[in-house]
């Protein structure tokens, strides 16, 4: 005998009104409700706005000003759907409607792309809402399927997704394979107060000398006291490699033929786009960061002095941690409105939400200027 589905759960308006003076963050987009309370610190936008416009509809804001949503928004939103609101106690939102906005322009009907055909899923309140198919299986390790979607993993691995990630069969490669933020902190910063005392002592004994592989009458002396413009070029250096790294590596689009370079870009950096919330996948590893800071080290002894090659690459490092630390930031931390890091959290979101061929700088968004990724400032023209 076949079960019948349980159809969305119906919700009064002062049932809303109720669970959102207890401290939920309840929006409805026409008669569908969601509940955010869950995503309100993630918010870009910052929590207040969110819980500013709790119990309301959301409708119209969701096209701006300020901000005019994304498709990747939108489809993001319907992981938070509970149910409708009951007929005639949804608000009636003013008509901003533009044309061609997915899933909450028609809050019936959910976007199909790449994703497969409509399906219902359960998002743990008891209620199903419609969201698209996905072409994994999200119970079996993710890193050995993604590599067989060939041409659809483009377009699959740029819809992000609210939920964790298992790549391995194995618990133990799992297990190195996740990172608490504080873990990259607690490993690297002793190691980067070290070497630069390290380093610090060794120019002070003087014997450090510029071009000295080249000439002897011309070679340049490094005093101890240029180790701070030594460690601050190299962070510098490190905000270029992270630039570089972040736009021609973890954004190389592999070919749809190769399973292999599919399978290694999702194990870079892909994972994290289609979970840009998986806390535990924010940070460097320090096992295979080992390895990559070790290459690193070894390219600037071949360039450099011993002593100068541990003092910019120690600066390196330290940018690096630093690097690490923001980007966790940028995820899960609720900057101020109108503050540095409000507006690098807003515009690192863009790049994973809706312009992921631009805005590659994570800590800084210099470099994305002189190499033209910068993402455009959105524009809204004036109403009548």
């Amino acid at each position: 005998m076949a079960t019948a589905t349980a159809g969305p759960r119906s919700f009064s308006a002062a049932e809303v009104r109720a669970r959102c003076a207890q401290g939920a963050c309840l929006v409805s987009c026409r008669r569908r409700l969601y509940d955010l309370s869950g995503f309100v610190r993630l918010h870009p936008g910052g929590e207040q706005l969110l819980r500013r416009r709790a119990g309301t509809d959301v409708s119209a804001a969701l096209d701006g000003p300020p901000h005019r949503h994304s498709e990747n928004a939108r489809r993001w939103l319907e992981q938070y759907y509970v149910g409708e609101i009951e007929p005639g106690d949804e608000q009636v939102p003013p008509n901003r409607e533009r044309g061609g906005h997915g899933p909450w322009g028609n809050p019936g009907a959910p976007t199909v792309s790449a994703s497969g055909a409509a399906s219902r899923v359960n998002k743990g309140h008891g209620v199903h809402c419609l969201l698209p198919q996905d072409l994994v299986d999200w119970q079996k390790p993710l890193l050995w399927q993604v590599g067989y979607l060939g041409e659809k993993y483009d377009e699959w691995v740029h819809q992000p997704v609210d939920r964790p990630i298992r790549l391995f069969h194995s618990d133990f490669l799992e297990f190195l394979s996740k990172t608490a933020w504080y873990v990259v902190f607690m490993v690297w910063t002793p190691v980067v107060l070290y070497l630069s005392w390290v380093s610090y002592t060794s120019l002070a004994q003087g014997n450090t000398r510029l071009f000295s592989s080249f000439t002897t009458e011309y070679s340049i002396p490094v005093h101890k006291y240029y180790f701070p413009f030594i460690f601050l070029f190299g962070m510098i250096l490190w905000s270029l490699l992270e630039y570089l790294i972040h736009r021609f590596v973890f954004h190389m689009k592999p070919p749809a033929s190769n399973y292999y370079l599919i399978t290694l870009h999702f194990l870079l950096h892909g994972q994290h786009h289609k979970s840009p919330f998986d806390s535990s996948r924010l940070v460097f590893p320090p096992v295979p960061a080992s390895l990559v800071i070790g290459f690193f080290y070894g390219v600037l002894r071949l360039l450099l002095p011993a002593v100068l090659g541990l003092a910019v690459f120690v600066g390196g490092l330290c940018g690096y941690v630093i690097y690490d630390m923001m980007h966790y930031y940028l995820h899960y931390g609720s900057p101020r409105k109108g503050t540095y890091l409000y507006g690098l959290k807003a515009y690192h979101v863009k790049h994973h939400f809706e312009h992921q061929k631009s805005g590659f700088g994570i800590s800084t968004r210099f470099w994305d200027y002189p190499f033209q990724t910068l993402i455009p400032e959105e524009t809204f023209k004036k109403e009548d």
